[in-house]
């Protein structure tokens, strides 16, 4: 903040007007450097793994999905045959269907608002007894079962799913008897409708186990906190309220499934010491996120603390003061520099006093504190500082009150300090901004990580508070809160 303090400084001291002045200092302001809090949707995905799903669905689904023992079905349906030249009626030929439905391993995969569940099955029949005839005959078939999941969440952010599933025969159970083709796909298909049911009820089960609220409600609370903005010269903090967390769906890759979240939150900027957190409140209900998440606002003020103002303006007056000044009507004029005091005054200006000595080779040395004030000013958005409305407004302890008023007066001062003095703080400005970039990129909160980027600036109108000279920059950018592991 050091070269904004000086152009601060130098622009202050650009003379004033001859007028009566008042014999006391100016008043003190004490007002804070005041901050609107701003309004923020800090975006919280919370990420889940659906493996434990499989493995949850895996324990949940037997390998064995049903057997086979159907002894007296019919195999072969009695049929006339032509024997010579008479039709005989062939008997009804009986077998024994024997065997096993099984499954493979369950896939478990997602991709955009999907969790695809495959399932697949393989049976092994077998027709035995048939008729006395043949001993034995054996068909296997195969299925893919498919469960489409699409998830929700409750208004206490508990989860719940709609399964839709599918299946398709990609080798269907039939088995050739005597020449006949038997299809046994009917009698598969009642058993496989008990494994789809079963396959229903456990996923909505399952995906409870998820912990979704629990997660929900840590980054809830991970979000009540303070983060450091800029360490030093001066301290600055953003503290951060949640207001209320939307949902704005999910995503699925792989075996990854992120819930989108927004978290309304309010975002005040202090300078000073560190703002205790704000207490935390418990999880509000879900409402549905109507904007995008990640966009955060928070105020930047760059601030010139008098106390380091005041030895810069000093400074600079020692050094020109081994010349002369050439004060019209006077000639030249010694001076001594002692002292310098500045603060915020009244209607939003900025004092400064100097106390110094003055002697010409005519006049009795004068020596005293001259005070000036002036109004802050800059062009929107804008970082160079100007002072307007500039007056001489007091004098205390004073001896030759009229040589101190000239020389505060005079051209040549003003111009000394504007020449060294004057200058924008851009370099403070921008040294200021990649600091707190740095402090918000990345910060860990708990089991959790703030992340945050600073994306765009405005600035606002300077002001001389008691706490500082200080120019309102306002930051728009993305933030989140994830899971740090």
């Amino acid at each position: 903040m050091r070269a904004f303090a000086q152009a601060a400084a130098a622009l202050l001291a650009l003379g004033g007007c001859h007028r009566q002045v008042a014999d006391d200092a100016p008043p003190r302001a004490h007002d804070a450097i005041a901050i609107p809090p701003q309004t923020s949707v800090i975006a919280v995905p919370v990420t889940a793994d659906i493996s434990e799903l499989s493995a949850a669905l895996e324990r949940a689904v037997p390998r064995t999905l049903w057997t086979i023992d159907q002894p007296g079905q019919v195999c072969a349906a009695p049929r006339k045959v032509k024997v010579l030249f008479v039709k005989v009626k062939t008997p009804t030929i009986k077998c024994r269907l024997v065997g096993t439905v099984t499954r493979g391993p369950l896939a478990i995969a997602g991709v955009g608002q999907t969790i695809v569940v495959t399932m697949p099955i393989h049976a092994t029949i077998r027709a035995r007894d048939i008729g006395g005839i043949v001993k034995q005959e054996t068909a296997t078939a195969s299925a893919q079962v498919r469960a489409i999941v699409r998830l929700d969440l409750n208004p206490d952010w508990s989860p719940r799913g709609s399964v839709d599933i599918a299946y398709d025969w990609t080798e269907p159970p039939h088995i050739d008897i005597l020449g006949k083709h038997l299809v046994l796909t009917d009698k598969a298909d009642t058993k496989l409708k008990g494994v789809i049911a079963r396959l229903e009820q456990t996923l909505p089960r399952e995906l409870a186990k998820l912990r979704f609220r629990q997660q929900v409600q840590a980054a809830w609370a991970s979000g009540f906190t303070s983060l450091e903005l800029n360490h030093a010269n001066p301290p600055v903090w953003m503290r951060i309220t949640p207001k209320e967390l939307n949902y704005g769906g999910y995503s699925v890759a792989g075996r990854k499934l992120v819930l989108r979240l927004g978290m309304n939150a309010q975002t005040e900027t202090f300078v000073g010491p560190r703002p205790a957190d704000p207490p935390a409140t418990p999880l509000p209900p879900l409402r549905r996120l109507d904007a995008p998440a990640g966009r955060i606002l928070f105020a930047i003020p760059v601030v010139a603390d008098y106390a380091q103002l005041e030895p810069v303006i000093l400074k600079a007056l020692v050094k020109r003061s081994a010349r002369p000044f050439d004060v019209p009507g006077l000639g030249a004029i010694d001076a001594r520099f002692e002292k310098v005091t500045a603060y915020g005054t009244d209607g939003g200006r900025i004092a400064v006093g100097l106390q110094f000595s003055a002697a010409t080779l005519t006049k009795k040395p004068a020596h005293g504190t001259v005070w000036l004030t002036a109004l802050p000013l800059n062009p929107a958005n804008t970082r160079v500082v100007n002072f307007t409305d500039l007056k001489v407004t007091g004098i205390t302890d004073s001896t030759g009150t009229n040589l101190l008023l000239k020389l505060a007066n005079a051209p040549a001062l003003s111009s000394t300090i504007s020449e060294a003095l004057a200058q924008n703080f851009a370099h403070d400005y921008d040294e200021l901004l990649g600091k707190i970039g740095r402090a918000i990129d990345q910060k860990q909160q708990g089991d959790f990580v703030i992340r945050a980027r600073i994306d765009d600036i405005t600035t606002g109108s300077l002001k001389a508070a008691g706490q500082g000279l200080y120019l309102p920059v306002w930051g728009k950018g993305t933030a989140s809160i994830t899971l740090g592991h």
